[in-house]
């Protein structure tokens, strides 16, 4: 029953507490005027000579104020002022005591633990729970301040994730641009040291000129992908209808065309469940599916991140590729299998942008795949899971919501 009175709305509530009060403020009030009546007679009684006889019951007389004692006459007074004005004594103290009951039952809590919470907000401590589980109106307002909070911690921490990784791509991006100015700096010096002189060879001379200009065009090709990088987060989801069948239809052609020059195989499946090999306990789910269930997914953005996964696959493969496509739930699973040495290094190491694995990468790659394919999966509603196969070589599993 207090339970139940206790998560009543705060409307009901002050109703419920009004009437209980005005119901106890007639009872205590209709006894405390009898009571006074009672006692007023009694003093009366003190100094009746005689009593008259009206109707059915005898009347006594009201003495002077002479005649009584100065005692018997506050007394009298009193019991007069409280027939006259009790019930409204009686109602203002329950009223009052209503009030202060309501604000400690219904608001004190509430508005304490929402005080406390601003406070901490504004001094930037996200981190501390709002906790009050009454169902009234104040119930709800507190936990819709603990969804601002925890939406307020979570861009809290994205910013900081991103002043952390503008911090590591600067650092990388500087890396980067340093080589090739080295080189081109170095042929300078060079230039500058033998024109002069006149004791240049043509045959050097030019491969230093042909030399710059691959540095030249390193840097070009490294300026279009940062270009690319700038617009990932602007990129929008733009799901169609299609299913499992026409993915690998789609992905055997394109994984034949990269496969084919590379001089290795790579073959596309399509399976209920993830693949049994993978060491990852969460490559090792299964789930019901059908092959021709519609799906809604943007096939443009989840065939950019396949060819990336396939591209980096077939670099470090000694002959072979596979690509597994499955549904669990709700979500797309492709998993990229590898016959090569597998991955050295966490996967939030890989998928950092213009991390390299091999420095002789520096020359063609800038390391931005595996980073691309993470921020078009969290894009997408996913993830990307980087592991090494029990019976070796790497596996990539880019998950998408479907």
């Amino acid at each position: 029953m207090f339970w139940k009175i206790k998560n009543l709305s705060i409307r009901k509530t002050i109703l419920l507490y009004f009437a209980a009060t005005m119901a106890a403020s007639y009872v205590c009030g209709y006894f405390l005027v009898r009571q006074a009546g009672f006692r007023q007679e009694q003093v009366w009684m003190k100094y009746a000579q005689d009593t008259e006889l009206y109707g059915s019951g005898y009347v006594i007389r009201r003495p002077e104020m002479s005649e009584m004692s100065r005692a018997d006459m506050r007394i009298s007074e009193l019991c007069d002022f409280l027939q006259t004005y009790g019930i409204l004594v009686i109602s203002f103290v329950g009223m009052t005591a209503a009030v202060s009951l309501f604000y400690r039952r219904k608001l004190k809590e509430p508005l304490s633990v929402l005080t406390k919470a601003s406070a901490a907000i504004a001094e930037n401590h996200l981190d501390m729970a709002i906790s009050y589980e009454n169902k009234d109106e104040m119930g709800q307002l507190c936990r819709a301040f603990e969804a601002m909070r925890r939406q307020l911690f979570e861009n809290n921490k994205k910013l900081w994730n991103m002043i952390e990784q503008e911090k590591e791509m600067r650092s990388a991006i500087a890396h980067d641009i340093r080589s090739p100015l080295a080189v081109l700096k170095g042929y300078q010096e060079m230039l500058l040291e033998l024109v002069p002189g006149e004791t240049l060879d043509r045959v050097l001379l030019l491969d230093m000129l042909e030399e710059g200009m691959v540095q030249i065009q390193r840097m070009e090709n490294f300026l279009d992908t940062m270009k690319k990088l700038s617009s990932l987060e602007e990129r929008e989801i733009k799901p169609q209808e299609t299913t499992l069948l026409e993915l690998e239809e789609k992905y055997q052609k394109s994984m034949g065309i990269l496969a084919a020059g590379s001089q290795k195989v790579c073959e596309v499946l399509v399976q209920d469940g993830a693949s049994n090999e993978n060491a990852e306990a969460y490559f090792s789910q299964k789930a019901e599916h059908t092959e021709y269930k519609i799906l809604n997914a943007d096939v443009e953005l989840i065939t950019e991140v396949l060819e990336n996964l396939c591209v980096n696959a077939l670099r470090y493969a000694r002959t072979k590729v596979t690509v597994r496509l499955s549904l669990q739930g709700e979500e797309l699973w492709i998993e990229v299998q590898d016959d090569g040495p597998g991955f050295t290094e966490h996967a939030q190491v890989l998928t950092k942008p213009y991390y390299h694995a091999n420095p002789k990468d520096d020359l063609t790659h800038f390391g931005l795949g595996l980073y691309i394919c993470r921020v078009y999966c969290q894009k997408h509603g996913g993830r990307l899971l980087l592991g090494n196969q029990k019976s070796g070589g790497g596996t990539a599993l880019a998950v998408f919501r479907v």
